[in-house]
């Protein structure tokens, strides 16, 4: 097994309720290390950039609007297999439908505000940290 990189996004709604320490927690006791970390707020054009692939589905203006809507915080998490260990960790996109204990499942509200983004594949993530953060900025 190979030591990978991801994206992780903690939305507008789960920061709202203060629960990025609660999160975190959770990466770290599953194995994850965090190796970047930044709070912001995007722009539309940033957000549009970001998520470009979705652009012609029916939940892109949705998202967008919501992504814009607050801050952010955005990390990137390391170890074995960090693509897939951290989608199995996030649960199901729609937090109805995601397993109890997941982090959807916990913070989400519904199929956009499900209180988090994480990449899908290893290209992705090269993709969207490198959207975020410099190689100066990781450790």
């Amino acid at each position: 097994m190979k030591v990978e990189r991801t994206l992780s996004i903690i939305k507008p709604n789960a920061v709202a309720k203060n629960v990025i320490g609660e999160i975190f927690n959770k990466f770290e006791v599953s194995g994850f290390k965090i190796i970047g970390i930044k709070m912001m707020r995007l722009n539309k054009k940033q957000t549009e950039n970001f998520y470009h692939q979705h652009q012609d589905k029916f939940f892109f203006i949705d998202l967008i609007l919501f992504m814009i809507s607050g801050p952010i915080v955005v990390s990137v998490l390391e170890r074995k297999n960090a693509v897939r260990y951290y989608r199995e960790l996030m649960g199901a996109t729609d937090p109805k439908k995601a397993i109890k204990g997941t982090l959807r499942a916990e913070y989400g509200d519904d199929y956009t505000a499900n209180a988090l983004h994480g990449s899908d594949s290893i290209k992705s993530a090269i993709f969207e940290i490198d959207y975020f953060f410099r190689s100066d900025e990781l450790s």
